[in-house]
């Protein structure tokens, strides 16, 4: 555990102030890169496999044309609609992906189908059709992860693990879905230890389904981890960590207005 009186201590994500200028983008980018670096080292890993995905949501376009400035060239949102006026706004920097990392009901697949790059909430069969219908319109192909609840609290989206082999032998009918990997929301909570049994319960799965999942699916990928417990994720595997507040700085509202309990699915 980091001692709380150091004094190099990150700040908790809802102290974060918020960065508002370019230097200051960059400077908690490079705080982050750090920790990201220091956490892959401890467990003997290379930093390289760890990507850093900013997560964007509430951010202005003027603040994430700085961060784009500051070299980020992949953006997470969990609202698809916010993300698609922020794609649409910001269509001149062309290099610039989208990944939508929320829920997901499947009246409004067809704005992922158009834009994103990545969808990384993908946890029932009817969605896949509904994505893979989208994606046939478009004439795209999207890269997906499947989304697990490795906390097995009610209010969280995604599979329980152990339905996760038989929903992934499904995915082959959908081949404009590319199958990349997990993502998960591990137990909100300032007891590491539990956190920590979440991620490990997800490489645990990673693992069986390099053995056993049909061919063609990849699971290579682990998305776990955001501001508050990215570092105990790369511990134990992570590949791809969503954060925001550490970024950009706290947010106004709270995380549930963000990631929607199961009560809210309607239209799923």
């Amino acid at each position: 555990m980091r001692p709380v009186t150091d004094a190099s201590t990150p700040l908790l994500p809802s102290e974060t102030p918020t960065a508002t200028t370019l230097e200051e983008l960059q400077r908690n980018l490079e705080a982050v890169r750090q920790r990201i670096d220091a956490a892959a080292r401890r467990v003997g890993r290379d930093p390289s496999e760890v990507r850093l995905l900013p997560v964007s949501k509430t951010v202005p376009e003027e603040r994430l044309r700085l961060v784009y400035e500051a070299g980020v060239r992949f953006l997470g949102e969990n609202k698809v609609q916010e993300a698609q006026r922020k794609a649409e706004a910001m269509a001149d920097l062309t290099d610039l992906k989208w990944s939508v990392i929320g829920h997901l009901q499947r009246n409004k697949a067809r704005y992922v189908a158009r834009f994103a790059a990545e969808f990384q909430a993908l946890h029932t069969v009817r969605l896949a059709e509904t994505l893979e219908r989208r994606l046939e319109i478009e004439d795209r192909t999207l890269d997906v992860f499947v989304q697990v609840n490795s906390s097995g609290e009610e209010s969280k989206f995604g599979l329980p693990p152990e339905e996760v082999p038989a929903f992934v032998k499904e995915l082959p009918s959908f081949p404009r879905l590319r199958v990349k990997g997990l993502m998960t929301l591990a137990l909100f909570s300032s007891d590491m230890e539990r956190v920590r049994a979440c991620f490990v319960r997800m490489r645990e799965l990673q693992e069986r389904l390099r053995q056993e999942a049909p061919d063609g699916l990849s699971f290579d990928e682990l998305s776990m981890g955001m501001s508050g417990d990215f570092e105990v994720a790369i511990e134990e595997g992570a590949t791809v960590v969503r954060v925001g507040q550490s970024i950009f700085g706290a947010r106004e509202l709270p995380d549930s207005h963000y990631w929607p309990t199961q009560g809210s699915q309607a239209g799923a």
